[in-house]
């Protein structure tokens, strides 16, 4: 199961708005020879179940075992259901790790498979499992993605310093980890304010992952991302999004949709922006189920307030910038401690001089 998991990992970020699975075939007549390895395919299709059965061949695969990190799904769509080609395949016992919430499957492929005679065992590394694809299950009972805030700050908690200077606070390898979690995530999300003070590109630039850019998205209520931003010029080739305010100048917004730009109109929220929750309703909405938030100090306070950040990827480097620089997280209007967002530290990894810190929001 350990196996199907790390395989399921290799399609976070690429298989939006499906979830990423991993599916191992395991002859136990043949000394637990290994017959076939799956995992979902960009794009989401093909599943990890037909993956490995494709590899293991009908005549291995018949009497195998299959571990299966989420429950096979059961509908019909682009392709058959997986958990009817594990029985037609003859698989003689399924160990899957965690059902899947989906009120297309939500039980329905166990219960083919038993039906067909396959012995079925559930919840065998469930809670890693639950982890890993936290994204889809949360977009299926929420109706939202995953939301993780990744900020790169001084052991103070500053992101810039006071003339807004913020290249580079940490070092490479805290760098090329940051590149790694957008390779792991369908979108980036960030502020106009980063958009225009930085011009970013937002794509992943680890050797043999160019390809895993996500989607790219700016928080852009009065549409003044340029024409000429790196982001529009590149939007043919990595698909780029703009959340505004709906009536905003029709000219512009034109001259971003000719250029591939996608614009997503919002009715005014709070301070005449986009609602924080709308916001994230809508990308989950057009399918995405895992978004890294990369800045600024206003959007990360914003979607704090809200309590729509579930992870927060903390990089932090051993210096100091005081009290005048610019802070990670901008108000939170928090009077007393129970009352700020709190988190539960998940992992701590050593990137060169500075440090990776995880968490997870706590309620």
């Amino acid at each position: 199961m350990r196996a199907a998991l790390a395989l399921a990992r290799r399609g976070l970020g690429a298989v939006w708005p499906n979830p990423a699975v991993g599916c191992v075939l395991v002859r136990e007549d043949r000394r637990g020879r290994v017959v076939g390895r799956g995992w979902t395919q960009p794009g989401g299709r093909p599943h990890a179940e037909s993956e490995a059965l494709r590899r293991a061949g009908h005549e291995m695969a018949r009497n195998a075992t299959a571990y299966v990190s989420l429950e096979p799904c059961d509908h019909l769509g682009e392709t058959p259901p997986c958990s009817q080609a594990l029985a037609a395949a003859g698989v003689r016992r399924a160990v899957i790790a965690v059902e899947d919430p989906d009120p297309r499957v939500r039980g329905r492929g166990i219960a083919r498979l038993a039906a067909a005679g396959v012995a079925v065992s559930t919840g065998l590394l469930g809670d890693e499992a639950s982890r890993l694809n936290a994204g889809f299950f949360i977009k299926i009972r929420r109706g939202r993605p995953l939301i993780t805030l990744k900020v790169a700050t001084t052991l103070d908690g500053r992101i810039a310093t006071r003339t807004g200077a913020s290249q580079w606070i940490t070092g490479e390898a805290a760098r090329a980890l940051a590149h790694r979690l957008r390779a792991e995530h369908d979108a980036i999300l960030i502020g106009i304010g980063t958009a225009l003070a930085d011009a970013p590109r937002l794509t992943c630039r680890l050797s043999g992952l160019e390809q895993r850019s996500p989607v790219r998205i700016v928080a852009d209520s009065r549409l003044r991302l340029p024409v000429d931003s790196p982001l529009v010029e590149t939007a043919r080739q990595t698909p780029t999004w703009v959340i505004a305010v709906k009536g905003g100048e029709a000219g512009k917004r034109d001259a971003l949709i000719e250029r591939g730009v996608t614009v997503i109109e919002a009715d005014p929220g709070p301070a005449d922006r986009p609602d924080a929750g709308w916001m994230a309703a809508e990308l989950g909405r057009r399918g995405l189920t895992r978004v890294l938030v990369e800045g600024g100090g206003e959007l990360a306070a914003e979607l704090l307030r809200a309590r729509l950040v579930d992870r927060l990827a903390w990089f932090r480097a051993p210096r100091l910038i005081g009290g005048d620089g610019v802070p990670a997280a901008a108000a939170l209007g928090v009077d007393a401690p129970a009352q700020a967002p709190e988190f539960a530290r998940t992992a701590v990894l050593p990137a060169g001089p500075d440090v990776l810190e995880t968490y997870e929001r706590i309620g």
